[in-house]
């Protein structure tokens, strides 16, 4: 594990590279049935294909050189694959019980790949990445039923502290709150999150990154970008920032949005574009670039990495072109009263 003191210096010194797309590599791989299950659950009762979290412990080599392949590409972030290793999103798979083995190992494989790459003037780190799962605490399942929710904030607490600690054990340096398309869901992961450092007797840096769903501006459950940096500004992260959904082009306004008035450092992940009718993502590295050196040059930028779409090939045309670019400075606001419905409140 790196000293999180090192993580705040080397903010300051540089735009931070994040890492791409994990499920896009994986998908280049065309696994089967099989290469899921591995030997440890060829007898498993479900289908698991599709449960890419699971490949830690099954495929480790291949997560591990997909790793790898990141930090040859200039990466001084890279995510755990621990995206939905959580246990109400591994439910689907009937593998809760498997989630703290996950998270660890996750952790794990990227610790290694960072401190293969790590130097002493470029040190890699390892984010430990808690998604959104996939269920709401906000929005009811049932549109006959607007009071209907099928997750309570308890039990996303205790899911969350369960992929925390996991990630924790396994030498994570950063907790990364990703994708965040509902507060409420986000605000249960931070919660769990205070919780496993006291627990611990350790803190770590944490960063939020949250999903504008359309060209509405808006995250799943309603606010805008601004709304939702005020609802969670309180947990004072290392960073804040977007990611997925839109591509660069279309994501911009929003982390200009959040640049403005975010006191912490600004992260943005976009994807690579829209996708295309068969749902592939065909903005190439080189396009994407153009577009993320103007955000770095605007001064919008502390860290900057890709989403759903992106590989190895665009991290590194995103290096090269914020490399000697500084690091967006924090913003000051004047001190006001500002709160958070759907909309900002400052007054």
């Amino acid at each position: 594990m790196t000293d999180s003191n090192n993580f705040t210096d080397a903010l300051k010194q540089k735009i931070l590279i994040l890492d791409g797309a994990m499920g896009t590599m994986i998908q280049l791989h065309k696994l089967e049935e099989d290469d899921y299950r591995g030997e440890r659950f060829a007898d498993w009762h479900s289908d698991i294909k599709g449960n890419n979290d699971l490949l830690v412990l099954t495929q480790p080599d291949l997560i591990r050189d997909i790793h790898g392949q990141y930090l040859a590409a200039g990466a001084d972030i890279i995510e755990t694959n621990t995206f939905n290793a959580t246990s109400i999103a591994m439910a689907d798979y009937d593998m809760q019980s498997l989630v703290h083995e996950i998270n660890v190992a996750a952790a794990r494989l990227a610790r290694e790949a960072a401190d293969q790459y790590s130097s002493a003037d470029k040190p890699r780190f390892v984010a430990g990445v808690l998604g959104p799962t996939n269920r709401t605490a906000s929005i009811s399942p049932d549109v006959n039923d607007p009071g209907k929710r099928n997750v309570s904030f308890d039990e996303l607490v205790e899911a969350y502290e369960e992929a925390c600690d996991g990630l924790m054990e396994g030498g994570a340096d950063l907790i990364l709150v990703e994708t965040v398309f509902d507060t409420l869901n986000a605000k249960a992961a931070l919660f769990a999150i205070e919780n496993t450092f006291d627990k611990r007797n350790q803190r770590l840096p944490v960063m939020i990154s949250g999903t504008i769903t359309d060209a509405s501006g808006r995250t799943l459950s309603g606010q805008t970008a601004e709304a939702f940096y005020y609802s969670l500004r309180h947990v004072k992260p290392v960073s804040f920032g977007l990611n997925c959904a839109l591509g660069p082009d279309l994501l911009r306004q929003y982390v200009q949005e959040i640049s403005d008035i975010a006191e912490c450092a600004v992260s943005a992940h976009p994807n690579a574009g829209l996708p295309n009718e068969f749902g592939e993502y065909d903005m190439e590295g080189d396009e994407m670039a153009v577009h993320i050196r103007e955000w770095a040059e605007s001064g919008l930028l502390n860290i900057v990495g890709g989403c759903c779409g992106t590989s190895p090939e665009h991290i590194q045309a995103i290096a090269r072109a914020v490399e000697g670019l500084p690091p967006r400075k924090p913003a000051q606001p004047q001190v006001r009263l500002r709160l958070s419905g759907l909309e900002p409140f400052v007054h």
